[in-house]
């Protein structure tokens, strides 16, 4: 009897191991920066790119894409998109700028120095976020689905479910390629996901709970927005109709 106990003993405490080692890294953050952001600007999509940041903007009749300063939020360069249409993702390829709508099943190759259109795209069901690695444009739909599109024909070539361990994770919104991974806004919640690219397995979680004063939240809209510099090493989020945009470190909790 001694010897049964002493196993479910053991038992208990192996798994409590397990669990702990399983258990997903959380990361807060420390704010290295402030800067202004447009507060009219519905944030989906954000890039870094050359000394400027790139924004796709949504709701209908108010989608865009456009330039901007970072460290005035000054728009430069902007052009907008058919009022039908509520703009979603973007990400850039090359010397093109690629964004995708919402419902509409359409997305747009711009050329990233005239915004001039080059073509368009379908692909089915829903558009939600765009990134891409060295090899494929990494597209979010608002499932625990990631969608893989070759560069060249922007067709599906395939996908990888995001979990938690055995948990799905979905409402994927905004997506960056971040030191190998991809982070993804989780819509409707002040969480980013950081999630390997080899397994789908969500490998950290940054967690930005109050990073916008109580101050400057009236008429605001969720976390959105993400962007990385990889030149020097630093990660940029906003959210839709915020008046700043944070330049962030990542601390471990």
């Amino acid at each position: 009897m001694q010897r049964l106990a002493g196993l479910l003993v053991l038992a208990i405490t192996l798994n409590s191991c397990a669990g702990a080692q399983s258990r997903v890294p959380v990361y807060g953050y420390q704010v290295v920066h402030v800067y202004p952001h447009d507060r009219g600007a519905f944030t989906q999509g954000l890039i870094y790119l050359d000394g400027y940041l790139y924004e796709g903007t949504g709701l209908k009749g108010q989608s865009s894409i456009r330039k901007v300063e970072l460290e005035t939020g000054r728009v430069v360069q902007e052009k907008t998109i058919d009022n039908q249409l509520f703009g979603e993702g973007l990400t850039e390829w090359g010397k093109q700028l690629i964004e995708i709508t919402w419902q509409s099943k359409i997305g747009f190759v711009w050329d990233r120095e005239s915004f001039q259109m080059l073509k368009s795209f379908g692909y089915p069901g829903e558009g939600w976020g765009l990134t891409h690695d060295s090899k494929r444009i990494i597209m979010s739909d608002g499932t625990s689905s990631l969608r893989f599109l070759d560069p060249a024909t922007l067709k599906e070539t395939g996908r990888l479910q995001v979990k938690e361990g055995t948990r799905p994770i979905d409402q994927l919104n905004e997506l960056e390629f971040y030191k190998g991974d991809v982070l993804a806004n989780i819509w409707q919640e002040y969480r980013i996901a950081r999630i390997s690219l080899s397994t789908g397995q969500v490998v950290a979680w940054i967690d930005l709970a109050g990073i916008l004063p109580q101050q400057d939240s009236a008429g605001i809209d969720v976390l959105n927005g993400i962007a990385y510099d990889a030149k020097n090493d630093r990660l940029f989020v906003t959210g839709k109709l915020w008046p700043k945009l944070f330049e962030i470190k990542l601390v471990r909790k």
